[in-house]
């Protein structure tokens, strides 16, 4: 039976019977799953009333709260299930995941810690502890739960992300090198994992491996600007200005006008000699001002000193 027939069904039962709960919870139940949140929010609002400490009802509206956006009202819900009992781990866990994405981290890691407290082999719980360290920059702490996640579940590739990201931050190249590896093992399209290779190669030196992994990034990810970017500056840097130029004018049709691609574009039409293209460029820089990360005077200036 698919969720319409049941919908169909569970709202039979109730026209027969409107005190008949059980057929009022799972028709929420259903419709949530369904999609139709609102009315799912008006069934559970109707148990609330008449089962106001039921962690069942009281957790299924937290979510249906959640997936309404309504963040305040989903962490009174949360709240008030912990206050009933200690003991729902789901709903701390429920609860860790909402703070992180207000960015309330350190009632994340509480949280989470809650739900280790009772499951210390949660993986989820130990990788969501971990993020909510990284994202205070306690690196260390961090670095531990993650540890503990991929002990647990190899194939987290956020796990071994994160702790490339920690690793590469500390300038622990190889270690760092052979997480953003694990990544690309378990999901080969992980773009941001091609990149953080391919900064790490362009430290080390290894100018053809950063153009691959640089080409890879772009491959699976045709809107990153940093890895166009720095594939241009590299590809300058050894005198390859050229397909330099060919790669931001990628950037630019990919990405659309941006002011900081046109200036590129611009300083390697002047390697080039090509002044026509050069003044082009620097005029659509200006034109795109909003995304110019140096001032529209200084831009001025340079084009002035150029052309005189």
């Amino acid at each position: 039976m698919n969720n319409t027939e049941k919908i169909s069904k569970l709202q039979q039962a109730l026209l027969q019977d409107q005190s008949d709960f059980r057929a009022r919870r799972e028709l929420a139940l259903v419709l949530l799953d369904a999609g139709f949140d609102e009315e799912a929010l008006h069934h559970l609002l109707y148990l609330q009333k008449l089962f106001p400490n039921d962690c069942n009802v009281l957790f299924n509206l937290g979510i249906t709260y959640e997936k309404l956006k309504d963040t305040d009202k989903a962490e009174k819900t949360y709240l008030k299930v912990i206050e009933i009992s200690r003991d729902e781990v789901d709903a701390y866990y429920n609860l860790g995941l909402l703070y992180l994405n207000k960015g309330d981290y350190s009632k994340a890691v509480e949280c989470m810690q809650k739900v280790l407290d009772k499951e210390p082999n949660d993986s989820n719980a130990l990788f969501n502890a971990g993020l909510g360290y990284f994202k205070q920059n306690s690196y260390e702490e961090a670095e531990k739960y993650f540890l503990n996640t991929v002990k647990l579940n190899d194939n987290d590739i956020y796990a071994h992300f994160y702790l490339g990201n920690i690793y590469f931050s500390k300038n622990r190249y190889d270690l760092a090198e052979q997480e953003f590896s694990k990544v690309l093992e378990i999901s080969p399209d992980y773009s941001w994992a091609y990149y953080n290779i391919a900064c790490i190669e362009y430290k080390k030196g290894n100018i053809e491996s950063a153009c691959q992994n640089l080409e890879n990034t772009i491959k699976y990810n045709p809107k990153d600007i940093n890895a166009y970017k720095i594939y241009a500056k590299i590809l300058c840097k050894t005198g390859m200005a050229s397909q330099a130029e060919k790669v931001i004018s990628d950037a630019i049709k990919n990405c659309g006008g941006q002011g900081d691609l046109y200036y590129i574009n611009a300083q390697i039409n002047k390697m080039l000699n090509k002044t026509f293209e050069y003044k082009q460029c620097m005029n659509n820089a200006l034109k795109h001002h909003n995304t110019l990360s140096i001032s529209p005077k200084l831009i001025k200036s340079e084009m002035d000193l150029f052309l005189a």
